[in-house]
């Protein structure tokens, strides 16, 4: 199967019934959509925007156990989750790093406090350990991290964890599980669960959203994986369903790589509100992030709160000397986190509430996942496909994904953002000699060419510009303006590629705009 619009339209016409259908095409439902390809299972994924649109493209780019998890006592969580890690390092190294860490201490005991839980966290990642923490001097930490505030600084602690990109991995888990046989398409819109006669799911009902072409598909198991907006579609199942997530938001900011200084990350471990905010160059710039700020509801776009941008920046200016301000903030984004719930339903802080998932299987036998983070998408992935073969009486097949390389798999490291091409690399470097033009610059100031936006049209699944400046190459969380004075380009080259016309370019250009005031303050 070819990851294209047109071969996934053409699959959903002529396949009479599915073994497993999936709603989502986020970390979640990418991952299960692999799993269950892999597995042999005839697998469709239905996606509404565009494939990682919400949370899975607005992380804070760590793959880790969570150093904070640990600090709650959720010991199996973390256990889980480094176990995940050494697994995503193994199957997709050309998406993913080990990235060192610094944390900054102010006082002795904080130091040695610190080092011990680190310890602890190293030991738990047991043989798939991918560094080991040490104490640093006031010397070493200033060495690390060059712009840090030296006033009271005794030195800090060393350790290490893990960084990726998280929807160029996304992207990878859609080709991965197309190569499997999958049936993946973005931007369509499920609006029916259909039942048989005694209530039981046995398929849905969609519409793609650029020709209005209505289908009505038969699955044997369906799988509700849309993370913050599972309720929604819990709903078209029970009318009367009461809400299961909370929504957390968490806001980012991206500033220039001079205001950290190094290679190493920032870590702060206690914040003045008792979170912790990480500072990771990303890129070639820096992250900072993130909050945690319950929310009552969700939406696809959200956008980071004055406070939260506020709490970011004075954070920051507590830890490093001459510390970013507003205007030296590139793009701001944020990514709702979909938590399970407590059942009171009076709790405030989302510090609380589970990060572990749920798997939930409704009277009609729908599948619903929530819940969870990137680093165990996987493991999640599993367990709700071992669900489903239960719930729809498949012919049972074993997991293959503990040991699966992801497409692009390849530990040639490459210069710049080239390294998440992985093995596509050579391809599209060849796609980019084919004429004078490809080779050019997409803008000035970044490294990104116009071959890239052909490539993405054939290869990545892109219908839109946002798809391609927000989610292939990241530009738009990079530096949000300077992506906007590129959109006019790539507009035009997907015109192009896709075979639209003036009045296309001019409606996406428009929207691409609009949806940039969203990533600017």
């Amino acid at each position: 199967m070819k990851f294209t619009r047109n071969e996934a339209l053409e699959s959903i016409k002529n396949t009479e019934i599915w073994d497993i259908a999936i709603i989502g095409g986020g970390a979640t439902g990418l991952g299960i959509a692999l799993d269950a390809a892999s597995r042999g299972y005839r697998t469709l994924l239905i996606e509404k925007y565009d494939f990682a649109k919400g949370t899975s493209s607005k992380s804070t780019k760590l793959v880790h156990g969570g150093v904070r998890y640990l600090a709650n006592g959720d010991v199996k969580l973390v256990l889980s989750a480094l176990k995940e890690r050494g697994l995503l390092f193994k199957n997709a190294p050309h998406v993913s790093f080990v990235q060192s860490f610094v944390i900054p201490s102010y006082s002795v005991f904080n130091k040695l406090k610190f080092l011990i839980g680190l310890k602890l966290y190293d030991w738990m990642a047991g043989k798939l350990r991918i560094g080991k923490s040490t104490l640093l001097s006031k010397e070493d930490v200033i060495q690390k991290l060059p712009k840090v505030k030296t006033k009271g600084l005794v030195g800090g602690v060393q350790y290490y964890d893990g960084q990726f990109d998280d929807s160029r991995l996304a992207i990878n888990l859609g080709q991965t599980a197309a190569s499997y046989g999958a049936a993946l398409l973005n931007y369509a819109e499920v609006n029916n669960i259909t039942k048989d006669a005694s209530g039981k799911t046995n398929g849905l009902s969609l519409v793609d959203t650029f020709s209005g072409e209505k289908f009505t598909i038969q699955a044997k198991a369906v799988i509700n994986a849309t993370g913050v907006f599972v309720d929604d579609i819990l709903k078209l199942d029970t009318p009367t369903h009461k809400d299961i997530v909370r929504p957390s938001q968490g806001a980012h900011i991206v500033i220039d790589k001079k205001f950290l200084g190094n290679d190493d990350a920032l870590m702060i471990p206690e914040t003045s509100d008792g979170r912790v905010l990480f500072g990771v160059p990303w890129h070639d710039k820096v992250l900072l992030g993130t909050t945690d700020t319950p929310l009552d509801a969700h939406q696809i776009e959200p956008r980071p709160l004055n406070e939260e941008i506020e709490f970011i920046l004075n954070t920051a200016n507590e830890y490093l000397e001459n510390a970013p301000t507003e205007k030296d903030v590139l793009s701001v984004f944020a990514g709702l986190r979909p938590l399970a719930a407590p059942t009171d339903g009076d709790s405030e802080s989302t510090k609380e509430i589970s990060r572990d998932h749920k798997l939930i299987k409704s009277n009609s036998q729908l599948i619903t996942i929530t819940g969870g983070k990137w680093t165990t998408y996987r493991k999640m992935a599993e367990e709700t496909v071992d669900l489903a073969i239960k719930t729809a009486n498949l012919l049972p097949s074993a997991c293959k994904t503990q040991n699966l390389p992801i497409h692009g798999y390849s530990l040639n490291k490459k210069p710049g953002h080239w390294q998440v091409y992985g093995s596509d690399i050579e391809p599209l470097m060849k796609l980019a000699a084919e004429s004078p033009t490809l080779g050019e610059k997409l803008h000035p100031k970044y490294e990104f060419l116009e071959a890239e936006v052909i490539w993405a049209c054939r290869y990545e699944m892109i219908a839109r510009v946002e798809d391609f400046l927000a989610r292939r190459i990241r530009f738009l969380l990079l530096d949000a303006k300077a992506s906007l004075e590129a959109a006019p380009k790539v507009a035009t080259l997907m015109a192009q590629e896709l075979n639209k016309d003036e009045a296309w370019i001019a409606k996406e250009i428009e929207d691409y705009t609009a949806l940039v005031k969203n990533y600017t303050l």
